[in-house]
């Protein structure tokens, strides 16, 4: 397993710890990253002795979101996808592997906590929302970022925002891109609980789940999966945001946003076709 990810299994029997592992590039997701934290979330569903899991950032981050090189292939007109061919081919059951590593955490037939701190931005925001529940500090930056260069939120997190947050808010966040701290993070309902040291916060309640009937515990997150949104559903919310990644990914006004970006300056965007 790629040291991208570390796999720490706590003192406290059943525990564990999952840990994005770039803090020099504050854990910003690459290929290998993807691919850790899908092979990962495949070992942890086969565990039976797993009890509660703690997923976290080492270093001074959660996860900054997508690897900048990815943003400056997308600008020299490179594609998205398993061997560039699209986003919209299903790899993962439902999901593509970008999906998945969200996605996951809800199939992790255990409770999962994210512990946020410093930047939880983009696809980084998306893989915490898998999380059954999100631990930050107040002064932790949340956003759904992907407004900036141009792009659509497509790990998942069509299905996961508008599980937490009512839609008016779910479209501001979108459009807008605007950063949030984690105390209106929790007032809107992104993230479930507020303190100085999530990880530590997380890892007591892990411990506190860890000492439960597994088996209730098990039972309780299935039927809570299934409450929220039927896989019917999510599949085809997950499909479509393929779609329309897609379709924007190296098209003129999204290099724009990029080359904008990168340039430091103010975007000019064409008319859209109508």
């Amino acid at each position: 397993m790629s040291e991208v990810v570390q796999v720490i299994r706590s003192e406290h029997e059943g525990v564990v710890e999952v840990r994005l592992n770039r803090p020099d590039k504050m854990n910003s997701l690459n290929t290998d990253m993807f691919t850790s934290l899908a092979a990962v979330g495949e070992e942890l569903k086969k565990d039976p002795g797993l009890r509660a899991v703690v997923l976290s950032g080492e270093g001074r981050c959660f996860c900054a979101g997508l690897d900048m090189g990815n943003f400056s292939k997308m600008a020299e007109g490179g594609g998205a996808g398993v061997n560039g061919n699209g986003l919209e081919p299903r790899t993962h059951g439902d999901s593509n592997l970008a999906q998945y590593v969200a996605m996951v955490w809800r199939e992790v037939p255990v409770p999962v906590i994210a512990a946020v701190h410093g930047v939880c931005f983009g696809g980084g925001l998306q893989v915490a929302l898998g999380a059954d529940m999100r631990y930050t500090t107040p002064d932790a930056q949340w956003a759904v970022l992907e407004v900036k260069w141009g792009l659509v939120p497509d790990m998942g997190g069509m299905v996961l925002l508008n599980e937490l947050v009512r839609p008016d808010i779910a479209r501001e966040l979108c459009y807008s891109g605007r950063v949030l701290n984690g105390s209106e993070a929790v007032e809107l309902g992104l993230a479930t609980h507020l303190g100085d040291d999530p990880r530590a916060d997380a890892l007591a309640l892990a411990r506190t789940i860890a000492g439960k009937n597994p088996d209730a515990i098990r039972a309780m997150k299935r039927m809570l999966n299934s409450a929220i949104t039927p896989r019917e559903e999510a599949a085809r919310i997950l499909l479509e945001e393929s779609r329309e990644q897609d379709r924007i990914i190296g098209s003129p006004n999204q290099v724009e946003a990029v080359y904008a970006n990168l340039e430091k300056r103010a975007p000019k965007f064409a008319d859209p076709e109508v």
